[in-house]
């Protein structure tokens, strides 16, 4: 009987349990760890089934997140954001498809969206030099997707700023390791440098046409017409960061539950049998089930827009985005809440719930999970603003 793919992350648990740790130590997933994300077939989830991927429902694959975060959130955290590549890859011209997955369909390619560094039009291309940071599984991955802004690009007589992606091969880049953190210490999210590289055209597409022209048919989509590719980018990078941030959680908890199982009070007193205890166990579940459910939801709620070929409007897209992060957030609330109330040696560094604790707090500072802007965005539309606030939707 074939498993699926939750099922391989679960019988992958115990492998990257195992490998946390170490990555942690090193600062980077190590092979075993790169080994049992890759038996879990996560990796290649959303990468178009003619080039031998999954071409997995988005439901599925944030799920498969989930679980693999539970086991490891730094190899959780890489789970979703390598992950996803291949899905905006496959929206690239198939001259851009064959070069990075011709020779080797399983290629990882990393990214940093945050336009710190430069991004110039040039005739048949891009300049591309500075320098981006949190580039998440960098150390294992041989290529990067970067972000800038490009100049500007009009879309149905409107001019936008040109926030552009573009792929780079590894030897148009460096690595400089500068991920010293106390949360997710195992993904590696270095920072890459680039000394004035050109990119060809192919290699570069404009994300005005995944927001404001959302529905313009891109390059990949002639052979790759699957709904898969048809949701917006913005809401599905913020989903499978949100699903990220919820695997952390979720190992958070698990860790808390089998720590206070077996703690006794001062006094001798077991802690199970308290109320007070069990209630917040409760809360903390009930909140985490919410979280998963409400990312499901819109997993599923996306898909099936993009199954009807239906551009989802505006206000629609900023809901989704403003629910999954507002999810996360909950969840990282509840982590902080049943942090209040463990044991004050949690405080030590070598105590087990702490690091799970700092992996938590570290997925939820992600900028797709800042909530303020997300709520206005789709409180203001709702209510018919005249100026609702801007995000990338």
């Amino acid at each position: 009987m074939t498993m699926s793919m939750i099922e391989k992350a679960r019988a992958a648990a115990p492998a990257l349990a195992a490998a946390d740790a170490p990555s942690a130590e090193q600062g980077r997933l190590t092979a075993e760890a790169v080994a049992a994300l890759e038996s879990t077939g996560v990796l290649r989830a959303l990468q178009p089934a003619r080039w031998g991927g999954g071409e997995a429902h988005l439901a599925e694959y944030a799920e498969t997140v989930v679980e693999i975060g539970r086991a490891s959130a730094s190899a959780g955290w890489v789970a979703s954001v390598v992950g996803v590549h291949p899905w905006q890859i496959a929206l690239f011209p198939e001259e851009t498809q064959k070069e990075i997955w011709g020779a080797d369909p399983s290629r990882r390619i990393a990214s940093s969206y945050t336009p710190t560094g430069k991004i110039e039009k040039v005739p048949g291309g891009y300049r591309v030099s500075g320098r981006w940071s949190f580039s998440s599984g960098s150390g294992i991955c041989d290529g990067v997707i970067l972000g800038g802004i490009a100049g500007r690009r009009e879309v149905n007589g409107v001019e936008h700023p040109d926030f552009t992606s573009v792929i780079l091969d590894a030897a148009d880049y460096r690595i400089e390791q500068t991920w010293n953190v106390a949360g997710l210490r195992g993904t590696g999210s270095d920072d890459i440098v680039v000394d004035g590289v050109f990119v060809p055209e192919h290699r570069g597409q404009s994300h005005v046409y995944y927001t404001h022209g959302l529905g313009t048919p891109l390059p990949g989509q002639e052979l790759n017409d699957g709904p898969l590719y048809r949701t917006p980018w913005a809401v599905t990078f913020n989903l499978i960061i949100a699903a990220g941030a919820l695997g952390a959680c979720l190992g958070f908890y698990d860790r808390w539950v089998a720590e206070t199982r077996a703690r006794r009070t001062n006094y001798g007193q077991s802690l199970r049998e308290e109320p007070v205890v069990q209630h917040h166990l409760a809360e903390a579940a009930w909140q985490l089930d919410a979280a998963v459910l409400k990312v499901r939801r819109a997993a599923e709620e996306l898909m099936e827009h993009a199954e009807r070929r239906e551009v989802p409007s505006l206000e629609q897209r900023a809901f989704w985005r403003w629910d999954v992060a507002r999810s996360a957030n909950a969840a990282v609330d509840t982590v902080q809440a049943l942090m209040r109330v463990s044991s004050g040696r949690s405080a030590f560094v070598d105590h087990p719930l702490q690091t799970r604790f700092q992996d938590a707090m570290a997925a939820g500072g992600h900028a797709f999970l800042f909530g303020d802007p997300l709520a206005k965005a789709w409180g203001g539309r709702h209510l018919g603003a005249a100026k609702p606030a801007e995000v990338h939707l």
